[in-house]
């Protein structure tokens, strides 16, 4: 029995150290993006396509990983996906190039989404019992705020100390650790039903996300034409993965578990995280440098404010959730996350705004997305049968990838826009639209020092560079209000997926209608 609770708690370890990688190399990166703006020649887009690439590419092997972890074994799965996320980490502290960097960013992702999607499915079957499993995931989530609350702190630091290119290579050693946790600690285990993978859903569904970014990010330099190509081949996309997933008797999203009101509820607190906190950490960066002037380690120190009590509320959200149930923990979550916003919107807009009047709104962003995560995962793995954790799992993943990769992109052109907005009023038909739309991007990614250098007209329109920042202020103003009123929409649809106390007992007792469905197809 001993050497049991040993086991699993090396296991444990391994699968935190796991989501720890996944947690820094999100939290970590927004802090260089300034840096590599100049050391790689990256425009706004590059940036965009920094972070993005990372998310994108974790979408296209979730299902798959969830797939291939019941079918061939999750701790095989996760030591493969933990030797290929050191070696894509190594490939990005190399990358010469914004390009290569973005391939090396691609590559990351696949090894990191599925890495991520396996450390999950491991402890849902490590730890079999409700209550140890709660506790398993309660210290997984710790350390997974962890690298997300710290990242921002350390990447700051790293650059300050020695290169960018020490934010990836680190992952290095620390992706070799993992991997002896994970030899001594995981149990093997595996789904026998599991069954062929479904390479026409991953396709389908890749392509769809691929295209909805790319035309969110780059729509503004297409023709007409091309516009409406790309908008139709990502509707044809969807599409084709929603039939695809109806007819094919093993889908990797299986909707039938979307009939269990707890796990579509969890769902929705998954979406709404990434549907306003994680995209908007790769932009914070910005403001605080680009706005509010500071550098990159006080950015990461305050960066640190945001993402910190994600880490120190994960034990409170637990309580919360046994006490109250997820129906009341996940919404009332992503209520708090969408007034920090709110109050973030207020603070930034404020005259003499600084790092004070931005703190209340990040505290309690921060409070409310540490009151969502840890319910949120530990609710959508707990809804199935324990040997469907894996396929829930990545449908959990899934939904907060794809909402984030999508997100990241429409942040980015509200932010875009807001300048665009401001400069026009300001400037009226002095700059033509394909001026204003360059000003705007070069405005958006913050490095303000420069700008009169590539336009002269704008240096002796505004030789002081206070309309360029108002600019900047104000499309942040967008962002925050859109993620804000986002979230808190996202926060009524949670808790009316939930149902009443009632339903949520009963599913919390085992009476999952989805369970039989699912077992039948399996």
């Amino acid at each position: 029995m001993t050497f049991q609770i040993d086991r699993n708690t090396v296991a444990l370890a391994g699968a935190c150290l796991a989501s720890l990688l996944f947690g820094l190399e999100i939290s970590s990166v927004p802090v260089i993006l300034p840096k590599l703006e100049s050391v790689l020649a990256a425009d706004f887009k590059d940036l965009q396509w920094i972070m993005n690439a990372y998310t994108i590419a974790c979408t296209t092997v979730l299902m798959a990983t969830g797939t291939l972890a019941d079918r061939f074994g999750r701790k095989r799965v996760m030591v493969i996906t933990t030797v290929a996320f050191g070696f894509a980490s190594l490939l990005c502290g190399l990358a010469p190039s914004a390009p290569l960097l973005i391939v090396a960013r691609f590559l990351q992702g696949l090894a990191g989404g599925a890495m991520f999607t396996c450390s999950v499915a491991v402890l849902s079957h490590q730890f079999q019992d409700g209550s140890e499993r709660g506790k398993a995931f309660v210290a997984w989530s710790v350390v997974s705020g962890i690298g997300l609350g710290f990242g921002p702190a350390i990447g700051g630091l790293i650059v300050t100390l020695s290169s960018w290119q020490w934010v990836f290579l680190i992952h290095v050693p620390l992706a070799i650790l993992a991997l002896v946790f994970i030899g001594a600690g995981v149990t093997e285990s595996s789904d026998r039903n599991a069954q062929k993978l479904d390479r026409t859903g991953i396709l389908t569904l890749s392509l769809a996300v691929f295209g909805f970014s790319y035309l969110i990010t780059q729509g503004a330099d297409l023709g007409s034409g091309a516009r409406i190509g790309v908008t139709s081949a990502a509707v044809l996309a969807f599409i084709a993965f929603l039939v695809a997933e109806k007819i094919n008797p093993y889908p990797m999203f299986d909707f039938s578990v979307f009939r269990i009101r707890q796990f579509s509820g969890a769902i929705m607190g998954g979406i709404g995280m990434n549907f306003s906190y994680w995209p908007f950490i790769i932009y914070l960066p910005i403001y605080f440098s680009g706005v509010l002037g500071y550098d990159s380690t006080t950015t990461g120190l305050l960066l640190l404010v945001y993402t910190l009590p994600l880490m120190l509320m994960s034990s409170i959200a637990e309580r919360l959730r046994a006490r109250y149930q997820a129906r009341v923990a996940i919404p009332l979550g992503l209520l708090t996350l969408g007034i920090g916003f709110i109050a973030m919107w207020i603070g930034s807009g404020l005259d003499g705004a600084n790092w004070l009047t931005m703190l209340p709104g990040t505290l309690i962003a921060g409070i409310g997305i540490g009151l969502t995560n840890s319910p949120t995962t530990n609710t959508t793995t707990g809804s199935v049968s324990p040997d469907r954790a894996g396929m829930a799992s990545g449908i959990d993943i899934s939904a907060r990838l794809i909402t984030l990769a999508i997100n990241i992109a429409v942040l980015g052109l509200l932010l875009t826009q807001g300048i665009v907005s401001y400069l026009r009023d300001a400037f009226g038909t002095t700059f033509d639209p394909n001026e204003l739309q360059t000003l705007a991007e070069k405005i958006a990614a913050g490095n303000l020092d420069g700008l009169s250098q590539h336009s002269p007209k704008l240096a002796t329109l505004d030789p002081s560079g206070t309309i360029v920042h108002a600019a900047l202020v104000n499309g942040f103003g967008w962002v925050m209000l859109y993620s804000g009123i986002g979230v808190l929409v996202l926060a009524v649809i949670s808790f009316i997926i939930f149902g009443p106390k009632n339903v949520a007992l009963q599913e919390a007792r085992g009476h999952h209608p989805a369970h039989s469905a699912g077992e039948a197809r399996s």
